[in-house]
């Protein structure tokens, strides 16, 4: 059994995404949910091009955060490590960050979820074969991608259902 190593370290405050990973059930899902108020706010403050930035970064801190968290809980991608869903649900939340709508939003939030615990190819490849901090982040930022690309389909296929038609 792994040990939970402590919030008051930073890094692990980060890995968990304030805590959130630590939720009882579904910590993936919670991690998301607490990404995007967050995400929704970088969107409007300042577009895609802030929150690509905030994106990237989340993405390089989350290799080394989820690096130290392995090492103290002694676990390979333990599922309290929740900062790579924040960087998946971000990117998923790229093509709308010029106009997002609380529609947009959710539909953001079903696409990443569902990219994330369905793991079609590349998703599951890169979940099975990259080891460590990078592998815990991207197999989450390749379905950030899938989800993106979803989102940008129907931005221009059902606008409507996005609350932007």
């Amino acid at each position: 059994m792994s040990k939970r190593p402590p919030l008051s370290d930073m890094r692990i405050l980060l890995a968990t995404w304030f805590g959130s990973g630590y939720a009882p059930f579904a910590p993936g899902t919670f991690g998301s949910l607490f990404a995007l108020p967050i995400g929704w706010a970088l969107a409007n403050e300042s577009g895609p091009i802030g929150l690509g930035i905030a994106t990237i970064l989340v993405s390089v801190v989350g290799i080394w955060v989820a690096n130290i968290y392995m090492a103290q809980a002694g676990e390979h991608d333990p599922g309290p490590v929740v900062i790579d869903e924040v960087a998946g649900q971000w990117l998923t939340m790229l093509p709308m960050a010029a106009m997002m709508t609380w529609q947009g939003l959710l539909v953001a939030f079903i696409l990443f979820r569902a990219f994330d615990i369905w793991k079609p190819w590349p998703i599951s490849w890169a979940d099975k074969n990259i080891e460590g901090g990078l592998g815990v982040m991207v197999d989450d930022i390749f379905a950030g991608i899938a989800g993106a690309a979803c989102l940008y389909g129907l931005m221009h296929g059902a606008p409507r259902l996005l609350g932007i038609g």
